[in-house]
């Protein structure tokens, strides 16, 4: 049990800190510490300080530990903050702040891929929270990742602008889809049921799953109106293609022009599908350049199905999973809205041209 530091006053002390705690014109902090210890002086606990004073017990037993050591005189001094490295200001602190940044963004820990704020606080002997508070003030976040990649697609510029350019300002009298397919849906059934979401508890689900199988969502998102064309087939080949062509071209009336976005997938560009294509006469398909499925609208649709249907979804079986693709395409349509493209062409190259800029400073 820790006992609390005795203090023993002279009369000469007692009565200027008496002085010091009645007077209006003493700075409030030097009063507070004025009555912190006429008040432990006289024998009373941290506890009953802090409550009578209205303050912290940590703050009491500090300054009643410092004036038991260095005297009364100490508690009209100001230490400067910042443990050993000066005050808030000080060139100490300017140089530790230079050297946090420094060691942050060009080095890394022997034992780790990153440093952490107390890693890299042993490393500079200073403080965990000095650590935070510099990586706050810059914007530094070590244990965060982005992935990445420049697509290499000699053609890249071209095909860009092509896509961006339907997106932002499509043909007259024409359609304009977005297309790919979500390959690979697991139907995943969890081995124990969960618990439901309850207050002060969120809802649990076992880590281990059983495997009933896959299924494939085709889906082309009409720019437009937002609507979403969406089959499902057990496989991927380049005749599923085909057939799902087919109810695009079903499903725009006649007059009109399709324009479809779509990637460099193989069965995409089947002689087959090309052949087709060519036989249709209104049907022009645009290739996004390699590597940037980010430019594939419908991407943002996957994206969201995923996170509100099957990222914790549980089904018993394949049908199972195709009956909830159906159903969430069903309730999607019923009020569509278009997703909005905002970056131009422009915009876009010069983020790629500084990516690559960097990326051949550090190579």
């Amino acid at each position: 049990m820790r006992v609390s530091a005795e203090i023993f006053l002279s009369k000469e002390e007692r009565g200027k800190l008496e002085k010091w705690a009645r007077a209006r014109s003493t700075p409030v902090r030097l009063r507070e510490r004025a009555q912190i210890v006429l008040m432990a002086a006289g024998g009373m606990p941290n506890k009953e300080i802090a409550a009578a004073l209205g303050t912290d017990a940590n703050k009491v037993g500090r300054w009643r530990s410092r004036v038991s050591k260095e005297g009364v005189s100490s508690i009209g001094k100001e230490r400067p903050r910042g443990a050993n490295h000066g005050g808030k200001n000080s060139a100490q602190q300017a140089e530790l702040r230079s050297r946090v940044l420094a060691v942050t963004t060009q080095t890394t820990p022997g034992d780790a891929t990153h440093w952490s704020c107390r890693s890299l606080a042993r490393h500079l002997g200073t403080t965990h929270s000095f650590v935070n508070r510099v990586w706050r003030a810059h914007g530094l976040k070590p244990h965060l990742i982005r992935t990445f990649k420049l697509s290499n697609d000699p053609r890249f510029e071209e095909k860009l602008r092509d896509v961006v350019g339907l997106y932002l300002d499509p043909p007259h009298n024409a359609a304009v889809f977005s297309f790919d397919e979500k390959g690979q849906i697991q139907a995943l059934d969890r081995t124990q049921p969960g618990l439901p979401m309850k207050k002060g508890r969120c809802e649990t689900m076992t880590h281990d799953y059983k495997r009933h199988g896959t299924t494939t969502l085709f889906a082309a998102l009409n720019i437009a109106t937002g609507e979403v064309i969406g089959k499902i087939y057990r496989q991927h080949r380049h005749q599923e293609v085909l057939r799902f062509l087919r109810e695009i071209d079903k499903a725009v009336p006649r007059e009109q022009e399709i324009h479809i976005v779509l990637d460099n997938y193989a069965t995409h560009k089947h002689e087959k599908v090309l052949t087709w294509i060519e036989r249709k006469k209104r049907i022009f398909l645009r290739f996004t350049p390699t590597s940037t499925s980010w430019v594939n609208l419908v991407e943002r649709f996957f994206a969201m199905l995923t996170h509100k249907q099957i990222h914790r979804g549980v089904f018993t079986s394949v049908p199972d999973l195709e009956r909830c693709l159906r159903e969430f395409l069903h309730d999607y349509n019923e009020n569509p809205r278009p997703l909005v493209w905002t970056k131009s062409a422009d915009e876009i190259m010069a983020k790629v041209h500084r990516g690559r800029a960097t990326l051949n400073e550090a190579s």
